[in-house]
């Protein structure tokens, strides 16, 4: 039997528009991967402030963070990662339903879990954004050490990282400053709000 099988999808009275009337703003799911080290954290931190400052309801999803929560039962296996991003994309979803602009710092390694949380966010309501940043430059910055330790599975030296074939937006850190990078977001975002 489908575990699946005796649950069914209650309905609400209330749509993702009119939340969106009531906030003034559309839902949207901005998704940052790159490798550790990219700046995908660093960008998204400016980026949130930069919305919230200008009115704008949003909420960042930290990798990292969400690890120490409602993700600290996962490892770093293929399918943990998977899982992983499953349940963010899940989450993500539900927050843009809600109405807010939604943040995602993950590194997100692999293509069809990015193109499954892009499904789950709707048409029109997900900006990918790669953080391009070379393996070597991240190798160098290390900001949390990780490079430096004998991690398995690890993403950009023995896991692979695959590149987002279409993204809407790709930003290498390398040679431009994070504020910069948040600029470039954040004027994205802004068009699409324009749109709803």
């Amino acid at each position: 039997m489908d575990k699946n099988e005796n649950i069914i999808w209650h309905p609400n009275k209330v749509t993702p528009e009119d939340r969106q009337k009531v906030l003034g703003q559309k839902g949207l799911v901005v998704w940052f991967t790159g490798l550790s080290g990219s700046g995908k954290s660093t960008i998204a931190v400016e980026v949130e402030k930069k919305l919230t400052d200008a009115g704008y309801a949003a909420y960042l999803l930290d990798g990292d963070n969400i690890r120490h929560g409602i993700n600290s039962d996962l490892g770093f296996t293929d399918q943990d990662r998977n899982e992983n991003i499953r349940r963010i994309g899940e989450i993500a979803a539900l927050f843009r339903d809600a109405g807010i602009i939604t943040l995602v710092s993950f590194i997100s390694p692999f293509r069809k879990m990015r193109e499954t949380a892009r499904e789950r966010a709707g048409e029109g309501n997900f900006i990918e954004v790669w953080v391009s940043t070379d393996l070597q430059t991240c190798m160098e910055r290390d900001p949390k050490g990780l490079y430096k330790k004998d991690i398995k599975n690890f993403t950009g030296k023995d896991s692979v990282y695959e590149e987002p074939l279409h993204p809407e937006i790709v930003l290498d850190t390398a040679g431009t400053i994070p504020e910069e990078c948040a600029e470039t977001v954040y004027r994205e975002i802004v068009v699409r709000m324009g749109e709803s």
